[in-house]
């Protein structure tokens, strides 16, 4: 029998344990295709795969004897089935169904209620698609200040919606404050714990977050220096998904207080009518105005991301979920 038509070797999937990183490491720089940032970043490995326990988050696949496919994984939160987003998922050239397989057993090796992905890529969808899991582009919406000319921004049609009186945005000033203000959306996923939400916006390295809140909802941004000017990057939610217009005043000072001449923000799982509401304009994937995302130095086009959710009900995500919103670093 030739070996095209040899029977494959069955696959076993199994959690990684804490001394198989070198495994991890080697296997990943042979199939990446480059040295990935988040393994060899010593910070970034530790904040994002590695528990306190020295326990790593990732899930391997084996053909037989052999590594197929490795899935790395983010914890939102430290409950006893938690939710979790994919950060990396790679397999051997030739072992896409050892891959497929690994993912498909992610959920119940990591014990988890919900699994999600913060930018994947479009063709991977199908995959995704045939495991059940819901994948879509991910909605960007924007608000323009109200300027004669834009440094960053490339404005063919100038749209700023009414926003209204309301409530100023009130900053959280450390991780005891926000142990204070925080409660807990209901119905809500992933579910962002008191735990997560210190470790990604108080404690996390290489870059600063602000972080603000009314009546228990709280909104994260990042304000980015850019061509003399700024953009304000909202980059989290963490409340009831109508209760986000409530916000929309408060962005619109902080845009003045900022000078940002745009606001944007990823997300999907809110309303359109409630982005609206707040201030907020979609931008289509045939957008005339360019909104550029990357920004340091400038890229002036518009930048789509794709995502998957094993969990489509109260399902939100924002641009800095998983392992995104991060410095673009080697």
């Amino acid at each position: 029998m030739s070996a095209s038509r040899q029977k494959k070797a069955p696959v076993s999937c199994r959690l990684a344990r804490p001394d198989e990183r070198g495994l991890l490491t080697a296997f990943l720089d042979e199939n990446w295709g480059s040295p990935h940032p988040l393994i060899h970043r010593e910070e970034w490995f530790r904040h994002y795969y590695m528990a306190e326990d020295g326990s790593l988050q990732f899930a391997l696949a084996f053909q037989g004897e052999a590594l197929a496919a490795v899935a790395g994984y983010i914890r939102a939160n430290r409950a006893p089935a938690p939710d979790i987003w994919v950060s990396i998922w790679c397999a051997k050239k030739g072992c896409n169904g050892a891959g497929l397989e690994l993912m498909a057993a992610l959920p119940g090796l990591a014990g988890a209620r919900t699994l999600a992905c913060n930018n994947i890529r479009p063709e991977t969808m199908v995959f995704y698609t045939f495991l059940g899991y819901t994948a879509a582009r991910l909605p960007h919406y924007y608000r323009l200040a109200d300027r004669d000319s834009y440094q960053v921004a490339r404005v063919a049609q100038k749209i700023i919606l009414p926003v209204g009186d309301g409530p100023s945005l009130v900053p959280v000033a450390d991780e005891a404050e926000l142990g204070r203000v925080y409660r807990a959306p209901s119905g809500v996923t992933p579910a962002k714990d008191l735990w997560y939400l210190t470790r990604r916006y108080f404690r996390y390295p290489l870059q600063r977050y602000d972080v603000w809140h009314l009546d228990g909802a709280l909104l994260v941004t990042r304000t980015v220096p850019v061509n003399g000017t700024a953009v304000l990057r909202v980059v989290d939610y963490v409340g009831e998904p109508a209760r986000f217009s409530l916000f929309g005043p408060g962005i619109a000072r902080l845009m003045a207080q900022t000078g940002a001449e745009y606001a944007d923000c990823y997300c999907a799982g809110i309303d359109p009518a409630v982005m609206a509401a707040a201030g907020f304009s979609p931008r289509p994937a045939d957008c005339a105005n360019i909104i550029p995302n990357y920004l340091t130095p400038p890229l002036y086009e518009n930048t789509e991301y794709y995502y998957f959710t094993s969990h489509p009900d109260g399902f939100l995500l924002f641009k800095a979920d998983g392992d995104q919103d991060r410095p673009n670093l080697h």
